[in-house]
């Protein structure tokens, strides 16, 4: 079965951390660009990070520059998002997208508006005291 599938998300405090995973079945991520997006209820999907192929490119929204680390493990067919000094405002689904057509991170993230090769069901991750 073709699939992304993420995990990872929970409940975490102000401050805290939490990694999440997205791991690919029945197919290669080696060949695709891989993002991590996020929903808010109420909110507009928003591109949160991406990594490229092959070449290590990364890319960050502003919001999460400096706190979130976008890496690739492509022995374990497993992208992850390390995620540190989390905000109520990161708050939201987080869901993992895989494309293969799609050639830079700023296009996957930030400048695509249609659909991904691939997507994964989400987990939610809520920052809250």
């Amino acid at each position: 079965q073709v699939q992304l599938v993420e995990s990872g998300g929970g409940l975490v405090q102000p401050g805290g951390s939490l990694r999440l995973s997205c791991a690919a079945s029945g197919f290669t991520l080696d060949y695709y660009v891989i993002g991590w997006f996020r929903q808010a209820p109420g909110k507009e999907r928003e591109g949160v990070s991406c990594i490229s192929r092959s070449d290590g490119s990364t890319y960050y929204a502003d919001s999460v520059k400096g706190r979130f680390t976008i890496s690739r493990d492509n022995a374990k067919n497993t992208v992850y998002l390390q995620m540190n000094s989390l905000k109520p405002e990161d708050t939201a689904v987080y869901y993992c997208a895989a494309d293969g057509g799609i050639t830079t991170v700023r296009a996957m993230c930030a400048e695509w508006r249609g659909e991904y090769d691939y997507w994964g069901q989400g987990t939610q991750v809520t920052v809250s005291s």
